[in-house]
């Protein structure tokens, strides 16, 4: 038994064994007419998987990532049971809930009520199981009167957090989720994070989708990257993420150079005081909580300016209209996108300071910053308390050129002795 299965319970929820799909195209319709009627066929064969094998323990939580095209949405519909592999077996054991595409299976006319048990009814809640459940969904949703109007009257945001509402109602065996961590506002995304959590600290295997790393490394506790198809690594989070992401800086150099230049702006703007005016707004509509301002102190002239001293001061201050004690993080990078280091308030047990209600401040400085000289950029997060929740971000905001003592190559200086 593995040290993942005796933490979390040996019990074999999810088994993939030698799992391929396979898709035949065809040039023209007619193509796959004649292929019926003579079963001489002219097709062309796309696997979209091939070879997959894994086994989920219960209570483990399974980041699943890769290139798009990678195969893993035919990885999930193949578990879901929506598509039936070409080869090999799948083996699920217990209730199974799917959050992919919330809301696509409700009935436009509708009320929202009248879905909640058609839509239940088709992911296995019966009639009386819902009748229990329905004052949970509805208070959870927040729809309040608009329950008993017609779904084609909801905004999408309104169908989406009554679909997630109820395809959570009952706590699963296995909960899939692809990319569907931000739902509606912020408050509403606080509470389907929370009940993720919740599901996972219960016991709950969970199979999570999604191209956010930092979601994979706080949820996941082992990750499995798909490669054109194909199982490329399968282990702890901390041992596949490394290779993955030097796999995507290294895949094309110019995309690393379009983002430079969509945020030349940005830092030009952000470095001509000590005071960077914000980057444009990229908060989500309905925002509780954004960052007001990132400063970098002892800042000279410059494109970009010149770091002025050896320490590295950052200050982050934020807004929020609750009174919640938020999380703020930094990260520091070289100007082409390697990332150096991140920190973060609520991984090291630190409590921003309140200056005003629903405001907040943090100082973060690195002593005798021991790089070497470069050009480096600084990003800042704003995180709910126990850091799940990507409340607001300023990418790069801050751009600044460092000139250290030391002439030798290198990025960092490493703490050592001689003997």
């Amino acid at each position: 038994m593995s040290a993942d299965a005796q933490r979390t319970g040996s019990e074999v929820v999810l088994e993939v064994e030698q799992v391929g799909k396979e898709y035949k195209l065809y040039d023209a319709p007619k193509d796959r007419l004649h292929a019926l009627l003579t079963g001489r066929s002219t097709h062309r064969s796309h696997w979209a998987l091939r070879d997959v094998s894994f086994k989920l323990h219960r209570g483990q939580c399974m980041g699943v990532i890769g290139d798009n095209g990678a195969g893993k949405s035919s990885l999930l519909k193949l578990i879901v049971g929506t598509l039936q592999p070409t080869e090999g077996r799948l083996t699920r054991a217990g209730r199974v809930t799917a959050i992919l595409e919330l809301g696509a299976g409700f009935h436009p006319e509708f009320s929202g009520r009248e879905n909640l048990y058609f839509g239940g009814s088709l992911i296995g809640i019966s009639h009386s199981e819902m009748s229990r459940l329905e004052a949970e969904i509805l208070e959870f949703s927040e729809l309040g009167e608009a329950i008993d109007r017609p779904v084609k009257t909801y905004s999408s945001g309104m169908a989406v957090r009554l679909a997630f509402a109820l395809v959570t109602a009952v706590e699963p065996d296995l909960l899939i989720i692809d990319e569907a961590l931000a739902v509606g506002d912020q408050n509403f995304q606080k509470k389907c994070v929370q009940r993720i959590d919740a599901f996972r600290r219960n016991g709950c295997t969970i199979l999570f989708c999604s191209h956010s790393l930092y979601h994979i490394r706080h949820l996941c506790n082992v990750a499995l990257w798909l490669d054109r198809g194909q199982v490329k690594a399968f282990g702890e989070t901390e041992a596949v993420l490394p290779s993955y992401e030097a796999h995507v800086r290294a895949q094309d150099p110019s995309s690393v150079e379009a983002v430079e230049a969509a945020d030349a702006e940005v830092s030009r703007i952000s470095t001509t005081s000590d005071t960077p005016a914000p980057p444009p707004d990229i908060t989500p509509e309905g925002s509780i909580a954004k960052l007001v301002s990132v400063e970098v102190a002892h800042l000279g002239s410059g494109t970009p300016p010149l770091l002025e001293s050896r320490d590295l001061v950052v200050t982050v201050t934020a807004r929020l209209e609750s009174d919640e004690q938020p999380s703020i993080a930094v990260m520091l990078q070289q100007s082409h996108g390697v990332g150096i280091t991140a920190v973060a308030t609520h991984t090291e047990g630190i409590a921003p300071t309140c200056l005003a209600p629903g405001l907040w401040t943090t100082t973060l400085t690195f002593p005798e910053l021991p790089l070497h000289s470069g050009d480096y950029v600084v990003s800042a997060y704003l995180f709910d308390t126990p850091g799940l929740v990507v409340y607001d971000e300023w990418l790069r905001c801050v751009e600044f050129k460092l000139v250290s003592p030391s002439r030798l190559p290198g990025l960092v200086r490493l703490p050592h002795r001689w003997s």
